[in-house]
């Protein structure tokens, strides 16, 4: 190890990363024919900009000619650790432990911003370029060139010490530097719980996830209805999903020795009952945003529905009735033909004739048909 990368490691330990490695910039020819086949496939759906221009994602030098070597750094967040709570009875949604307390793009950026600040006093005069989460960079390959870790099944970066519950952060920089040890040797042996246990079944052999059957994708890139097929897939998910980080054998046992969060199972009735003013109150500065109002409340509805609990239809009830949103009273509408019962019909036959938006008519009357005569 040189003495600059032993001084950017102390600063980046500094800052509270829990990894960081080096690796010089190519061109990552391995990955060519798998990306442009991902994306042939349609895997990136609405996620159009993964699509976009793929050779600035396979070589950083497309970024900035001048790029010679990638920092790969890596922060902890706390796995997830939910209250001991039967979320039907009490009718909780679920949210990923990332996505809690300040939007992690802007707080692992800052942190990153330290360390580059830090290499620009040292070399004066030199490039860098930070992402975190951001731009066309292939984050993960990144980190495996660097030597921190391998790619699970789950797709997720894994590392025998730290598992995966970690943002990845990255530094490009003209100076030369070069891996400080061996490719790391992929640990996940025979081991399927990611891909058993995945409730829509987005993982597949070969290492592969289907965007478009993944929860997360699903409740944040995903900005219109929800496939129908697959809402009682989500469970009470409602932002994100963390199942197959949660079963992975390297994340041990995280989350039962973590803190119990109570933000992470959130109060259905008090989503549904977000205004705009409301939803940017409750979740500005907070990854959650990204969804937006009217995405968090079509996710909330498809939690109700999915709890067999009757207490959640006057919540859906009054959602059907009076939310501006179609989209939300569509998937509210969905929600009581999947509760069922007499209020749900009725609900639902006063409804039919009051709906203008042909979305949510259809969805009203999927309900009705899927009830029992």
């Amino acid at each position: 190890m040189t003495q600059l990368e032993g001084t950017v490691r102390r600063a980046a330990l500094d800052q509270g990363f829990a990894m960081v490695g080096f690796a010089p910039i190519r061109r990552l020819d391995h990955r060519v024919e798998f990306f442009r086949d991902w994306i042939a496939e349609g895997r990136p759906a609405e996620m159009a900009w993964l699509a976009r221009d793929p050779e600035r994602r396979l070589d950083p030098r497309r970024l900035d000619p001048r790029i010679r070597s990638v920092i790969s750094l890596a922060f902890p967040y706390d796995p997830p650790a939910p209250p001991p709570i039967d979320w039907r009875a009490e009718l909780r949604g679920r949210i990923a432990a990332y996505a809690l307390g300040p939007d992690y793009h802007d707080t692992v950026l800052a942190k990153a911003r330290v360390v580059a600040q830090m290499l620009e006093a040292a070399r004066p005069g030199i490039v860098t370029r930070l992402y975190v989460d951001t731009g066309a960079v292939f984050e993960r390959e990144w980190a495996v060139e660097a030597r921190l870790g391998w790619f699970g099944r789950n797709t997720s970066l894994l590392n025998q010490y730290h598992g995966s519950y970690f943002f990845l952060a990255e530094i490009f920089t003209d100076l030369e530097f070069a891996p400080a040890a061996e490719p790391y040797r992929d640990h996940c042996g025979t081991c399927r719980n990611c891909l058993d246990l995945c409730p829509t079944h987005a993982l597949a052999g070969g290492y592969l996830l289907e965007p478009r059957l993944c929860i997360s994708y699903l409740t944040i890139e995903h900005r219109g209805p929800i496939p129908r097929e697959l809402r009682p897939q989500l469970g009470n998910w409602i932002f994100g999903c963390g199942i197959c980080q949660e079963v992975c054998p390297w994340n041990g046992d995280a989350a039962r020795m973590a803190p119990v969060n109570p933000d992470l199972t959130p109060a259905l009735a008090d989503l549904m009952a977000l205004d705009d003013d409301g939803f940017r109150r409750r979740y500005a500065g907070s990854a959650i945003r990204r969804t937006k109002r009217r995405g968090l409340l079509r996710n909330a509805a498809i939690a109700l529905g999915n709890s067999a609990n009757p207490a959640a239809i006057p919540i859906l009830v009054g959602t059907l009735e009076t939310e501006p949103e179609a989209l939300v009273r569509g998937h509210a509408a969905w929600a009581l033909g999947q509760l069922g019962g007499p209020r749900a019909r009725h609900a639902l036959e006063c409804s039919r004739g009051r709906q203008r938006d042909p979305a949510v008519t259809a969805e009203i009357e999927a309900a009705l048909a899927a009830l029992p005569a």
